[in-house]
């Protein structure tokens, strides 16, 4: 059998042949399907697969007339989710698999565990997935899943990738995860077949371990089965039945087989490469994409017995132990794309393209030597499926209610599934997921983004390619870019603008002095005989901006905070989601969705939070009362009854939307819900000047008798109607302009030639960030998210609890201020000049009490700030008393400083310059 330095010789003088057998010419992407038999690690292979189709024998038991919930398919997150719904009482599960459980591409995963991620939420799932597989289903069961704790070792060639390993070491203190820093020479005693020549040091995690797909799923199975759900193999799913309700929602009827039907008003796709397809079935959209994912197997490797699995993510490579051998891959950056999946692909693996591969095998030799001398047992390359941002696809789609995803893992679906199979069946039996699965809700992307195949496959490419690159805080993607644009972005670009891109919006980010700096057409990294765009303004500004230190152009957003705190800032928020509630039943739907009391007379705005029904938080926004009219204009539609208009943050618009419309669907208002994000803008001017400035421009007395604090008015703006609030999100004086489309940039040109003379300048969401954390705004999603409280978030006077009016979640709320709050989000400075950017660990009393979810410097007081969730270790509530009483260090990078923790604003704690008093 060849080495791996001979597959290196071969593809190098002969790209296209593999040095253990030949292979013709690839395209870059793939219509292939499954290879001849291959040698791969597990017991399960193609043979399997051969000979008189399982389909064709019939179902492997007789199909129920009726089920309470329908999983397609049996791989890690089919097998996942029936457990945990008959884990938590669901009777009549089902789960429905096309051929034989792990035969699409579970069984041909690595199987790697590893505990720590920049994620609070996906250490979390990971930590359930580790106890599901390594305790609860060996005690439920009595059967070994196949579980190996061998521990992981990531690899550090750099200072920058060092330091994201520090970071990931002190978040997993928040969570118990055991982690240790090793130097090269601590490397090498560790895995002494390592060469650690190039090392700036590793980080060790003991616990990671590696899982066994066919036995994890077996046991899974069994574990469901004794609960009383059933398993049904050979059974291919040929489509869904749909009925549409007396109020035209669409709803799920029930599931077609080759074999019969089965009754159901939950289906959940769990169909990985296939899952398209499943969603083609139902009129719903799954924006994901199949690649080629590949690993080699090398022959026995003498000394590397009981040594961890390997990360080294610089050379974008991966070392899993393999008993006494080694599988090697990793994520490349011209990966082969499979354009047509089959779905008479079981059991089956491509080719493997060497000349796609051999930088795996360049990284592994370089990390352990011995490998070059080392043969080659067997080839992996099987698909998998990838999605736009690299996060799984999960939740109720928004197309058809009962019809739930749960895929799109990106290989990951082994590490990640009983976590997202724990949160898939709370979901599906309470309406909403334990803990916050907003990154993973299908929810999250805009509707003109998940049908959109260019969006799609550029991004899932980035994704994938960039999969072991460093996470930087202020990173973004090039993929993908220029979706939807507003109407300033021309007029802003040309006076510096660096946009940030959030599902398919570009909004501005900050203004560089350096002139425009534009977004390009992706080029896909000169991948695919593309040309690497030649001096790029704007990759190069996003380069410099890859740092765990003070971002370089710190300056530049400095200016446009103390500019807005001194003065006055303009900022281009017409990403906002814009939507109109309006109809006989708007105010009983206005009642129930929101906490705050909306019943206020027209001209009136209230800031406000939505509710899930556990009381977390679903969204923050406000919500304008306007009058009704029988006449629409571009600012407000014709209704009759009551009308309101709401703006949220343009990032997690969609969620908003299909919160909103699924609430008005379960309660039956008579009502609409329209959106006009597209037809409007919005430019909100803040700071001292704005009362000034905006009187040159409007016709309204803006006097704070005239035009107090939280109201709204139709006025004119150089000659244009525009809807002007009151309102300010970064702690100063100001008003919004919500503009129709056309009118934006006369009026955004007439706010700027008006604020000349009083220092008027252009600001983005940098400074946003910055402004509002320093006044202690909450951002939702950071702060703020759907397993977190307003009253755990210091949000209580949004909630009406003294109104007997209920709205939803009240009743959570009512019993946990009962009980105490168990957790409360804190704020605490630093005095020390050191940035942090969220997931420091919190200690308190030197005990680590939480973690910081979001950090940022404070140009006003010269600080840096930071909120996180605090616990009390004794299992008790957390009082004012007890925030009061401790002594606190935040804890970056290994390295602790002192914080002092505050339960008001450090500025402006009495809240004058909302009011205009200086």
């Amino acid at each position: 059998m060849a080495s791996l330095s001979r597959a290196l010789r071969v593809a190098a003088a002969h790209p296209c042949q593999s040095p253990t057998r030949g292979l013709g010419p690839r395209n870059l992407s793939s219509t292939a399907g499954p290879t001849a038999e291959k040698s791969v690690p597990y017991q399960r292979t193609l043979k399997e697969g051969q000979g008189t189709s399982a389909v064709a024998q019939g179902p492997s038991r007789p199909l129920p007339s009726t089920a309470n919930v329908v999983v397609i398919g049996g791989g890690s997150l089919g097998c996942q989710t029936l457990y945990h719904l008959a884990k938590l009482g669901v009777s009549g599960a089902v789960l429905l698999e096309r051929e034989r459980l792990t035969s699409g591409t579970t069984w041909h995963t690595a199987g790697l565990l590893w505990q720590l991620r920049p994620s609070d939420v996906e250490v979390e799932l990971l930590a359930h997935t580790r106890r599901v597989v390594s305790q609860e289903l060996e005690k439920e069961t009595g059967l070994h899943t196949g579980w190996i704790q061998n521990g992981g070792l990531f690899i550090a060639s750099n200072r920058q990738r060092l330091d994201e390993y520090k970071r990931l070491m002190s978040l997993g203190k928040a969570y118990g995860v055991e982690s240790h820093v090793l130097s090269p020479a601590e490397t090498k005693t560790l895995y002494p077949l390592m060469n650690v020549d190039d090392l700036y040091g590793t980080l060790y995690v003991p616990h990671d371990g590696t899982m066994d797909p066919a036995g994890t799923c077996t046991t899974l199975t069994r574990a469901a089965a004794a609960r009383g759900a059933q398993v049904i193999e050979n059974c291919p799913v040929t489509g869904i039945h749909v009925r549409t309700d007396d109020f035209g929602v669409r709803r799920v009827a029930g599931v077609e087989t080759q074999h019969g039907s089965i009754q159901t008003p939950c289906v959940v796709n769990c169909a990985g490469v296939w899952a398209s397809a499943v969603g083609r079935m139902a009129g719903v959209k799954v924006p994901l994409v199949a690649i080629h994912h590949a690993y080699v197997v090398t022959e026995r490797i003498e000394g590397i017995q009981n040594m961890p699995n390997v990360r080294d993510h610089d050379a974008s490579v991966y070392l899993r132990l393999q008993g006494d051998a080694l599988s090697v891959g990793g994520y490349e950056a011209n990966p082969i794309f499979w354009e047509e999946v089959s779905d008479k692909f079981v059991f089956g693996l491509f080719d493997l393209d060497w000349e796609v591969f051999t930088q795996h095998i360049e990284g592994a030799i370089n990390r352990v030597p011995v490998l070059e001398q080392t043969g080659i047992k067997s080839t992996v390359c099987g698909p998998e499926s990838f999605t736009p941002d690299h996060k799984p696809l999960m939740g109720e789609a928004p197309e058809l209610r009962g019809f739930f995803l749960g895929c799109g893992f990106n290989s990951a679906g082994m590490m990640l599934g009983g976590g997202c199979g724990q949160e898939l069946a709370h979901w599906i039996i309470h309406g909403r997921p334990e803990k916050d699965m907003h990154g993973y809700d299908i929810r999250r992307f805009h509707h003109s983004l998940t049908n959109h195949p260019r969006w799609i496959r550029e991004r899932s490419h980035e994704s994938y390619a960039k999969n072991y690159s460093v996470v930087f805080p202020h990173d973004e993607p090039l993929a993908g870019r220029n979706m939807r644009r507003d109407p300033l972005h021309e007029e802003l670009l040309g006076q510096g603008c660096v946009f940030q891109e959030r599902h398919g919006w570009e909004r501005p980010g900050w203004f560089h002095p350096g002139g425009p700096a534009p977004v390009l057409e992706y080029d896909y990294y000169g991948a695919y005989g593309s040309r690497t765009h030649k001096d790029y303004a704007y990759r190069q500004l996003l380069g410099a901006e890859h740092t765990f230190n003070f971002p370089p152009h710190q300056n530049s957003i400095k200016k446009e905070c103390l500019a807005c705190r001194g003065a006055a800032a303009v900022f281009d928020m017409s990403y906002f989601g814009k939507f109109y509630l309006v109809g006989l039943d708007a105010r009983e739907a206005a009642d129930w969705l929101f906490t705050a009391d909306v019943r206020r007379p027209p001209g009136s705005t209230v800031y406000t939070c939505m509710l899930n029904q556990r009381g977390g938080t679903e969204s923050d926004l406000t919500v304008s009362r306007l009058a009704p009219g029988p006449q629409a204009s571009l600012l407000a539609p014709a209704f009759e009854g009551d009308g309101y208009y709401l703006a949220v943050g343009g990032a997690v618009a969609q969620h908003n939307w299909s919160h909103i419309t699924t609430v008005l669907q379960d309660q039956k208002f008579r009502c609409q819900l329209i959106d006009s994000s597209e037809d409007l803008g919005m430019i909100s001017i803040q700071g001292p000047a704005s009362r000034a400035i905006l009187q040159e421009v409007l016709d309204a007395d803006l006097s704070d008798e005239a035009f107090p604090f939280s109201t709204h008015k139709v006025v004119t703006a150089a000659g244009h109607l525009v809807r002007a609030m009151r309102l300010t999100f970064v702690g100063e004086l100001g008003w919004e302009l919500h503009v129709p489309k056309v009118s934006c940039v006369p009026v955004y040109r007439a706010v700027m030639a008006a604020g000349a003379k009083h220092g008027l300048i252009n600001a983005g969401y940098r400074a946003i960030d910055s402004l509002s954390i320093e006044k202690g705004y909450r951002h939702w999603h950071s702060d703020l998210r759907p397993d977190d409280s307003p009253l755990e978030a210091g949000l209580a006077f949004t909630c009406r609890l003294k109104s007997p009016v209920p709205f939803l979640g009240r009743e959570a709320l009512e019993q946990q201020r009962a009980a105490g709050l168990r957790r409360r989000l804190v704020c605490f400075t630093v005095e020390d000049k050191v940035p942090m950017f969220g997931l420091e660990a919190i200690w308190r009393n030197g005990q680590v009490v939480g973690h910081v979810r979001r950090a940022d410097f404070g140009f006003t007081i010269d600080k840096t700030i930071a909120y996180g969730y605090i616990r009390n270790p004794s299992g008790g509530p957390v009082s004012l008393d007890f925030v009061k009483s401790g002594d606190y260090m935040l804890e970056r990078m290994g390295v602790t400083y002192a914080a002092r923790a505050h339960l008001k604003s450090p500025f402006d704690p009495d809240n004058k310059r909302v009011k205009g008093i200086y």
